[in-house]
């Protein structure tokens, strides 16, 4: 079927107005990029609070949406490894031609990944955001001075160095069950640490036992409650914790949990009272964005080149989906649920290609 002129996108007019459906041209990939027709889109909390609040996005009109699974529809120069028609996974941006929330995107070749048979479209939405936010907080070597996001720097478990390298230590991760923490489990049992341990909905345990997470605490358990009952499963020092919530209770929490010199992974701005703050204790923020700046597509680059194969081996499972009906309509409601902790161990996915 022939490339259209034109397409639907959900578009943002001007900063805190309401989304409305537009017909805006199909662009065109230039050198090192691809042309893909967005099969599934999955949502992410950012996306409300960009409309809601008018944070991060500050031209318009503009177009959102990172998580994005679809069809290549052509190659710009110099792209190899892909051909027309290939199945493929990718993470956008909070610009138009490389957001999401339309039927066909640009993406970046070098954090592009195939997407094998054993998994959907739908699965494969969830998997960009989520993946990369885990990955850059945990195994980016470098980031730019004065940069206010960081990174633990360990050994990536994409390299023969790093894979299994953290062996017989503990790992602590608040909200397993969201969308980012599952990945940090994951991501975690690759790197080969032991015990995995996780707050989370207790109804969620059985789901991220499947993902590599040892034990389940209830998210609910207080502070004392919390250190007692890791004390009973680990007595090693809590070196990483990764903060997958990051709302001032967790942050705190976790925080009071890290040992001396380690270092706790926050998902937001730390918000942590300054009185509570200790001398050798590092708190850094992630920045899950695969394309920018130039450390983290370097870092990412190398993520996606892994991706194909650890998807075929089952060694990274993507999240549990929700289908949205409307097309990119129903993305509406679903930005809706997120905004009122209506979701709780799913990814919402719509298919704008069934936009009326």
């Amino acid at each position: 079927m022939p490339i259209p002129d034109t397409q639907k996108a959900l578009v943002l007019p001007a900063k805190q107005a309401d989304f409305v459906i537009h017909s805006i041209s199909v662009p065109k990939p230039g050198p090192g990029q691809l042309l893909v027709k967005i099969h599934a889109v999955a949502l992410n909390p950012v996306e409300w609070k960009i409309q809601k609040t008018g944070i991060i996005v500050h031209e318009f009109p503009a177009i959102i949406g990172m998580d994005i699974a679809g069809t290549v529809e052509k190659l710009g120069d110099g792209v190899e490894h892909f051909t027309l028609g290939d199945r493929v996974v990718s993470e956008g941006q909070f610009a138009i031609p490389h957001a999401g929330f339309q039927q066909y995107t640009i993406t970046n070749a070098d954090v592009t990944a195939k997407i094998p048979d054993s998994v959907t479209f739908e699965q494969a939405s969830t998997i960009p955001v989520g993946l990369v936010t885990a990955a850059l907080g945990l195994f980016t070597p470098t980031v730019p001075t004065g940069s206010d996001f960081g990174s633990a720097g360990l050994q990536a478990p994409w390299q023969d160095s790093g894979h299994g390298a953290y062996a017989g230590k503990p790992f602590l991760i608040f909200g397993g069950a969201s969308s980012v923490g599952q990945y940090v489990i994951q991501l975690a049992k690759l790197s080969g640490f032991s015990p995995i341990i996780t707050t989370a909905s207790l109804h969620n345990a059985d789901l991220l036992r499947s993902l590599g997470a040892t034990h389940v605490l209830d998210r609910k358990l207080s502070l004392e409650q919390l250190r007692q009952e890791i004390a009973k499963i680990s007595t090693g020092a809590l070196d990483i914790i990764y903060d997958a919530v990051s709302l001032p209770d967790t942050q705190l929490a976790a925080y009071e949990l890290l040992a001396p010199g380690g270092t706790l992974v926050l998902v937001l701005y730390p918000a942590i009272p300054t009185e509570r703050l200790q001398q050798g204790k590092n708190v850094v923020k992630a920045f899950g964005q695969a394309n920018l700046p130039e450390e983290n597509r370097v870092v990412s680059a190398k993520l996606f080149s892994k991706l194909t194969v650890w998807l075929e081996e089952g060694m990274i499972k993507p999240n549990r989906v929700e289908v949205l009906p409307g097309g990119l309509e129903g993305i509406l409601d679903g930005l809706d649920r997120l905004r009122n902790n209506r979701v709780s161990g799913v990814k919402l996915v719509a298919h704008p290609q069934e936009t009326v």
